[in-house]
């Protein structure tokens, strides 16, 4: 067993730290070692047990309502509120949109209306479940035209999407007139706060403005909301709400039409680890409302000092003044976001790139913690550095011609040859020594060339990717 865990440890050498700030994305810190341990001891009590029937292991089914009472009372839910603990986001998302289609069984060929700010789940639970997305454009400031999406509705919408915040850009979308336009069409109305919904309601609570998003606005008849974000759980959970018990019926899921047990899911899982539900449940009780008060005040600290800083860093400003803890960064033409990213990692820092869409540039995507306040100057000094660095080389660009090849391509006539052809000439992959994949050390050059590229072939190129990368090893 020592050397299984020496291995364990080897392995986890190579990947981002995930406490101590340095890491932006993907990894939510909130700098507090004893509630970590809280978190992962959880974790390790209840790994074993199954949250697939709630009478055999009532404790989960405890702490399950317990949790969604939390949430209840952060979210200015009515006593009608009801909701159930997910594995994530993406999943708490396709519930809502699965419960919205088969809630309306007479919709033929069902849609939802979308921001085009709305998470990249949603579209994913439109190509699961049949359900077609409306893709609406948005505002200058990059939240969601509430008359553009009113005038999308039709008699075939079973659901209307707002964001609070917004991954790409973390501003808030005009949630009141959504919903009102959604209720006065008898549809539903789904706020995606799953980065938002565990920080935003402090954020009111210490005087900072948030436009209303929560229950309390008229129209809004679910709610999702993260624990592995800004509640600082173990990942992953989160949790969808529903305003009536039954909006939430259509998410329910039963088979008796076979010999075996009766199937009874309240969500996508059927066998789940009661881990993370207990770990998320104890993190909360150890953080408790008072605890989530503080770390929303260093967490939005910090995001303030972020924001003034970048004003001091030249070629290098804030796409739109965020609402909650995200914040996107564009440059000048005299350096790419890409190189800036590259740059940052090598300092020891990790920042997201983000690629162009429709009229937005390419931009360096920040999800601050409240781990993140006690390394603000660290973080601005090494993003100062980037930058000029990154001016110094100059932007990344792509060879004209290679930009006309690519769009000329159509992904879904390219054989596996073709894709492998593509992976080597971009930079994605290339062989080792011992015949294995060796990933890129830096990105900007890759990042360049998929930026050039349209969405499907993006989609495409890096569908064959990880196909090329999850292959087993002997």
């Amino acid at each position: 067993m020592t050397d299984v865990l020496a291995r364990l440890r080897a392995l986890q050498a190579g990947d981002l730290p995930v406490h101590g700030g340095r890491t932006l994305a993907y990894v939510y810190d909130s700098g507090l070692p004893d509630v970590d341990e809280v978190g992962r001891a959880a974790v390790a009590a209840y790994a074993g047990s199954n949250g697939l029937d709630p009478t055999a292991f009532p404790s989960l089914l405890t702490m399950e309502n317990e949790l969604v009472g939390f949430a209840c009372g952060l979210l200015d839910a009515p006593p009608s509120v009801v909701g159930s603990v997910t594995s994530g986001g993406t999943e708490s998302v396709l519930l809502a949109v699965q419960a919205a289609r088969d809630a309306n069984p007479s919709v033929e060929r069902p849609r939802m209306v979308l921001p085009s700010t709305a998470h990249a789940a949603f579209h994913k639970a439109s190509h699961y479940f049949g359900v077609e997305a409306v893709v609406v454009p948005v505002t200058s400031d990059f939240r969601a035209d509430a008359n553009a999406m009113a005038a999308a509705i039709d008699d075939r919408t079973v659901l209307v999407v707002a964001s609070a915040p917004s991954y790409a850009h973390g501003v808030v979308d005009p949630v009141t007139d959504i919903a009102a336009a959604a209720a006065a069409r008898g549809v539903r109305c789904h706020v995606d706060a799953c980065i938002g919904g565990w920080v935003l309601p402090y954020a009111a609570r210490l005087g900072r403005p948030v436009t209303p998003w929560t229950f309390a606005v008229d129209g809004v008849t679910s709610v999702s909301v993260d624990l592995h974000k800004y509640a600082y759980a173990p990942k992953g959970t989160s949790i969808l709400l529903h305003r009536t018990p039954a909006l939430r019926k259509a998410q329910y899921f039963a088979s008796a039409d076979w010999p075996g047990y009766t199937m009874l899911n309240s969500t996508m899982q059927s066998t789940k680890s009661g881990g993370p539900l207990a770990a998320a449940w104890a993190v909360v009780q150890s953080i408790g409302d008072d605890g989530y008060l503080r770390l929303a005040e260093d967490v939005f600290t910090a995001v303030d000092r972020i924001v003034e800083g970048i004003t001091s860093i030249p070629d290098l400003r804030v796409v739109v003044q965020p609402d909650s803890t995200l914040v996107a960064l564009a440059c000048t033409d005299a350096c790419d976001p890409f190189t800036v990213c590259d740059e940052m990692a090598a300092a020891g820092w990790y920042v997201q790139p983000q690629m162009s869409y429709a009229d937005a540039p390419a931009t360096i995507h920040l999800s601050v913690s409240a781990a993140t306040l006690a390394h603000v100057d660290d973080f601005l000094a090494a993003l100062k550095a980037a930058v000029e660095s990154a001016v110094t080389a100059g932007p990344v660009s792509v060879d004209p011609e290679v930009v006309a090849f690519i769009a000329a391509l159509d992904p879904t006539t390219l054989s596996d040859d073709d894709f492998d052809g593509l992976l080597a000439a971009s930079g994605l992959v290339s062989a080792s020594d011992d015949g294995s994949l060796a990933l890129p050390a830096r990105m900007a050059e890759v990042n360049a060339m998929l930026d050039v590229a349209s969405p499907a072939m993006r989609e495409a190129l890096l569908i064959a990717f990880l196909d090329r990368l999850q292959r087993p090893v002997p």
